[in-house]
């Protein structure tokens, strides 16, 4: 006969086994007692490198230099460690690249870094460590926790949940059927090079998808399309200098913290005497990581939206920047005319039997102009939370165990990334990407690796008296 598990029995579910998973996994197993299992559910990709590290193109190059890219948070060097120890092969020994700037590795290099210390982790855990390969479709709540639904396999009980799926699908731009997958590059090499192809965004995925087109073979023009047009700034190739020393009493007065023109303001004039003693506008952005979060959650909500619309664009081209390498391959398409950035806001799209007729008002003007496509590519980066087509979170969002964060994005939860749902005392937590209405700073390496500890924790103190019961 086979006893109904119990709650002191039941394990504690991950969903989502990319590098988000794979760190609060790692943290949970650390945190919770001995005999708590940990189930990380991942549908497709390799568990620990989720989308983002199962490229094996060479030129999708880390956005952060390699001493900076740890997984560890008691060993800061161990990935610039692992690159040294690491025997690679011709192929990976491209996705390499030693600047003035630091070391830079590909994205694939990275990945294999990191399926390196899944297996280690896997290993050491033995059995309290599942990896469950099932597509998770709905979540229904029980006495006792939780009942997870996949597709094709049978239920499983858990006590509680941390989402921890990374950044969501989002819908499609356009129905265009000439609209292409930027992470199905196979299909690149059938386009024909007298003919243009759309990306639609100018940031960090714009990039990869120029490198994506280019390896695998397509010689026409790129156009890429934002409403500014910005593009990324390139990490210093030269020392950063002056970093000052945000001290919220002496620099961010109250005043100045209630308000988004205020704060900005400020930081343009740290910028300037930054310059005036010949250092580096990016000493000084690097300076305000620490206290970012702070910042953000103490603006009132008026201001925080006036961020996100006028203010959170060009932040990011300078917060989160690029390697050299691939700054410089994009400045160089840009000179030879192989790529086209436009700020211009897309009015409609057309389809035609052989392209895509795109209709776009350049920015700061009422003219209208065409685009003639043979392909879209979609670089526009994160959805909101209830535009995602994503079966696990349209079921969540229906049953009430989660909402949308501030202004649409991400879940809302609590500093500790519990979730602000229905019951409200439901064991779920929101970690990494989607918390990204919460937490400013929670989508770099860093980020998601420092803030895996404290999350660990709050599961294992939120369910430690029912765990010991």
């Amino acid at each position: 006969m086979t006893m109904r598990p119990t709650f002191r029995t039941l394990p504690i579910a991950v969903i989502g086994g990319g590098f988000s998973g794979m760190m609060a996994a790692e943290q949970l197993l650390r945190a919770l007692p001995p005999d708590r299992a940990v189930v990380l559910c991942e549908r497709g990709h390799p568990f620990g490198l989720g989308l983002a590290y199962s490229t094996p193109n060479p030129d999708h190059l880390l956005n952060l230099r390699a001493t900076q890219m740890s997984a560890d948070p008691e060993q800061p060097g161990a990935f610039s460690d692992w690159l040294v120890r690491a025997e690679l092969d011709p192929t990976e020994r491209l996705g390499l690249r030693e600047t003035e700037a630091g070391t830079f590795a590909s994205r694939g290099l990275y990945g294999r870094y990191l399926s390196e210390r899944w297996t280690r982790l896997a290993e050491a855990a033995g059995d309290r460590l599942v990896a469950d390969r099932a597509a998770i479709v709905d979540v229904e709540p029980v006495p006792e926790g939780f009942v997870l639904h996949g597709e094709g396999v049978s239920p499983r009980r858990v006590a509680g949940l941390v989402l921890a799926m990374g950044n969501l699908p989002g819908p499609a731009i356009t129905p265009s059927r000439h609209r292409l997958d930027p992470w199905r590059p196979e299909a690149f090499g059938a386009l024909y090079p007298g003919r243009d192809v759309l990306v639609v965004g100018t940031g960090l995925t714009m990039m990869d998808s120029v490198a994506a087109l280019r390896r695998e073979g397509f010689a026409g023009r790129v156009v890429a399309v934002s409403r500014r047009g910005l593009l990324p700034k390139p990490h210093a190739a030269v020392p950063v200098g002056r970093r000052p020393d945000f001290s919220p009493e002496i620099r961010f007065t109250p005043e100045i913290r209630a308000s988004a023109r205020r704060l900005f303001a400020a930081v343009r004039r740290e910028v300037a005497a930054a310059r005036e003693a010949g250092a580096d506008w990016r000493g000084v952005i690097d300076a305000l990581r620490p206290i970012t979060d702070s910042l953000w959650t103490g603006l009132p909500r008026a201001e925080q939206a006036r961020i996100l619309r006028h203010v959170r664009p060009y932040w990011d081209v300078h917060r989160h920047r690029t390697a050299p390498p691939a700054a410089e391959a994009i400045a160089d398409e840009i000179r030879r005319g192989s790529l086209v950035v436009r700020a211009a806001r897309i009015l409609a799209i057309d389809d035609a039997p052989d392209r895509a007729l795109v209709t776009i008002r350049p920015r700061g003007t009422d003219d209208r102009e065409r685009i003639e496509a043979q392909g879209i590519l979609d670089a526009t980066g994160f959805s909101r939370l209830a535009e995602t087509g994503d079966p696990l979170i349209r079921n969540l969002l229906a049953r009430g165990l989660v909402r949308p964060g501030p202004f649409g994005l991400g879940i809302a939860a609590g500093p500790d990334g519990r979730v602000a749902g229905q019951p409200t005392d439901a064991p779920v937590w929101a970690f990494g990407p989607m918390l990204r209405g919460v937490i400013w700073e929670c989508i770099a390496v860093p980020d998601i690796r420092d803030a895996a500890r404290p999350l660990a924790r709050a599961v294992a103190d939120r369910l430690g008296d029912r765990l010991a019961a």
